[in-house]
């Protein structure tokens, strides 16, 4: 997708995300780190927008708070929401009693290998493009899952969107919507991106130009 985005005449940035789950917690600042890090060759005043996938759409208000350029839209794609005010956890708690058993010394395995392989198969449109995806993955401790993220008060006075692939996220479209978000339906598999980036592209264009 970033690529499409590079051809197009954007400039995009995507942070290396391997490393965010070592050492002990918090993990949250290595992140804003990460894309902060990521942004050094772009000019301070010059306004970014932030474009954030499932679990990492909690982290957009801290990202924002710690990269030092101005945000001038955050897209959110079949993403998690942070919380309007106060910290945001990054799991709830019948959510870690499923990743619980599967630790092993604190560490979880990959993302791919939580379920099972009719559910994993599907997001897919090759096995070449799986493995670059299995082999990117990092193994994140389960304290990655029990930590909060803080939350500024107004951290979303600029535009916001939403992109929705389909099930399970319509509840948090919906409740996207509800915060007067625009809201954008492209169908398919929370791995959309991967199976149309031109469309997903295209998309994030329209919804940046039009914030």
């Amino acid at each position: 997708m970033a690529e499409h985005l590079t051809t197009a005449g954007y400039q995009v940035r995507v942070p290396s995300l391997l490393r965010i789950g070592i050492g002990a917690p918090p993990f949250w600042p290595r992140i804003v780190h990460a894309v902060r890090d990521e942004l050094r060759q772009v000019p301070v005043g010059r306004p970014v927008i932030l474009v954030a996938h499932s679990n990492a759409g909690l982290f957009l208000p801290a990202v924002r708070s710690g990269i030092g350029h101005p945000v001038a839209g955050s897209i959110f794609v079949d993403a998690a929401l942070p919380a309007r005010v106060g910290p945001t956890p990054v799991a709830a708690p019948e959510f870690l009693e499923f990743l619980r058993p599967m630790a092993v010394n604190g560490r979880l395995p990959r993302w791919t290998d939580w379920w099972d392989e009719t559910d994993i198969a599907p997001l897919f449109p090759d096995p070449a493009v799986r493995q670059k995806v299995i082999e990117e993955q990092p193994t994140l401790p389960l304290s990655y899952y029990e930590q909060s993220i803080p939350v500024a008060d107004g951290w979303d006075d600029h535009p916001c969107s939403y992109v929705l692939f389909g099930s399970p996220y319509e509840d948090v479209a919906a409740e996207a919507r509800e915060r007067g978000w625009r809201v954008a339906h492209l169908p398919g598999a929370h791995l959309h991106q991967i199976v149309d980036p031109a469309g997903t592209a295209r998309l994030l264009v329209e919804l940046a130009t039009t914030a």
